[in-house]
């Protein structure tokens, strides 16, 4: 085991209410692709705003048809250590709360129970409704989007149904967000694995945990801006760190 990852397993040790924020860097090891770095889905396909999900049929058309191309990707995709190590540190108690900015359902799915994964952006694999948040899922709507081009609505209400991720000019969930507030307040040691740190307001958090006394871990690919700031840097592969921590 490293000198850092022994310093991790220390610092995860010693503390009674940990907190863990994830970013991209944690889900590209299962083979999902980043959607900001060079090379990422971005730069390859143009992101449908949120106005215009809203008010053309045309960029419904184009966000859905997307989202079903990504889903290859998705769908594929397995917890890789990080998140086992994540969810083993859940199971024990170490971890009360994962923050991510992460849409893949990848925590969840390595065991993290429901109430304890905050969203950040919302979720990718299933769709709400944006006016009465009735939830659906995706197999339908993709049957009926690829057999007649069907845009889906609500049955309950007659809204718009989108994937339930938070769109490029929609507004962060405020629950979420407060919930993530509470957390990162209430820690004493937080780690941000696999995230540039440089999405605001997200980003801000490891700040706030600082602030509020909590010890701050960054375990990333590449240097962040808040690395300066943090108790512990380790640049590293991170099933490889996390694996580790769990042998």
């Amino acid at each position: 085991m490293s000198d850092h990852a022994v310093a991790l397993r220390n610092l995860l040790s010693a503390s009674k209410r940990a907190v863990v924020f994830t970013g991209a860097g944690i889900s590209t090891e299962s083979g999902i692709p980043d959607f900001r770095s060079p090379g990422g889905i971005w730069s390859r396909h143009k992101p449908i705003e949120f106005n215009d999900f809203l008010a053309s049929e045309d960029a419904r058309r184009s966000a859905w048809k997307l989202k079903f191309m990504m889903d290859e990707d998705m769908r594929q995709a397995s917890p890789n250590h990080g998140h086992l190590a994540i969810a083993e540190w859940v199971r024990k108690g170490t971890v009360s709360h994962v923050i991510t900015q992460n849409v893949d359902g990848l925590h969840q799915k390595s065991g993290v129970p429901d109430a304890q994964v905050i969203e950040l952006h919302g979720n990718t694999t299933y769709a709400h409704c944006l006016s009465c948040f009735a939830r659906y899922e995706l197999a339908l709507i993709q049957a009926d989007f690829e057999k007649n081009g069907t845009l889906p609505v609500c049955s309950q209400c007659g809204g718009l149904v989108k994937t339930a991720t938070i769109s490029f000019g929609q507004a962060m969930p405020e629950a979420a967000m407060k919930a993530a507030q509470e957390a990162t307040e209430n820690c004493d040691l937080f780690l941000a694995i696999g995230s540039s740190l440089v999405v605001y307001p997200a980003a801000g958090f490891p700040l706030i945990a600082k602030r509020q006394g909590a010890r701050l871990v960054i375990l990333n690919r590449d240097p962040t801006e808040l690395d300066p700031a943090a108790d512990l840097v380790i640049h590293d592969k991170i099933g490889l760190v996390m694996q580790c921590l769990i042998c």
